[in-house]
C-alpha cells in the first residue's frame, strides 16, 4: 500500500468521498454527513488529506484532519479534527485505517495540534473500537451532530502531559 498526501478535491479522493457518504446513508436511513467542509480546510498548515491505493494503483482507504480551534460548536484551541476516515469493503481488515490514523495524528502533531477529535454515529461500531484500540476516549460532544443522539466524541492527546 502506498499513502500518498492529495487534495480534498483530487478526483480520487471525491471518489472516495462519494462511497463513504453512500454507506453513511444506508447505515443512517439519511443523505449522509453533511457537515460543511471545502477543500481549503484540509491544505496544509491547517489540515491534510490522505489517500492509500494498492499494488495496481486504485484509491482503497482516505482520512484527513483539518484545525479546529475554540467556537461555538464545542471544539477546543489546538484541536486536529478527523474527517473522513473511510476503507472500501474490498480492502478492510489490512490495517489500513490504523495506518492512515497514524499518519494523520503524526501530521497534526507536527503542526502544532494539541489534540486529535473525531465524531462518528453509534452505527458504526467498527470505528468506535479502532478508535477506542488507538487510544481515543469520549469527550464532551462538540460539531455538526453534536445534539444527535447517534453522535459519539472521541479525543486523543497529541502531545505528552
Amino acid at each position: 500500500m502506498n499513502i500518498r498526501r492529495v487534495p480534498f478535491d483530487h478526483p480520487d479522493a471525491v471518489k472516495l468521498n462519494d462511497q463513504v457518504q453512500a454507506e453513511y446513508a444506508e447505515r443512517y436511513g439519511d443523505e449522509g454527513d453533511v457537515t460543511p467542509l471545502d477543500a481549503t480546510m484540509f491544505e496544509p498548515p491547517l489540515g491534510r488529506y490522505l489517500l492509500a491505493y494498492d499494488d495496481q494503483d486504485r484509491p482503497v482507504a482516505t482520512g484527513g484532519w483539518r484545525t479546529q480551534d475554540e467556537n461555538d460548536e464545542g471544539y477546543a484551541d489546538g484541536d486536529a479534527e478527523l474527517k473522513r476516515m473511510y476503507v472500501i469493503p474490498q480492502a478492510r481488515g489490512l490495517g489500513l485505517a490504523r495506518r492512515i490514523l497514524a499518519a494523520l495524528e503524526t501530521d497534526a502533531r507536527t503542526a502544532g495540534r494539541t489534540r486529535m477529535v473525531l465524531e462518528t454515529g453509534t452505527e458504526q461500531p467498527e470505528a468506535i473500537a479502532l478508535y477506542q484500540s488507538s487510544g481515543y476516549e469520549p469527550c464532551t460532544k462538540f460539531g455538526h451532530y453534536r445534539d444527535s443522539p447517534m453522535s459519539c466524541c472521541f479525543a486523543k492527546a497529541l502531545r505528552a502531559k
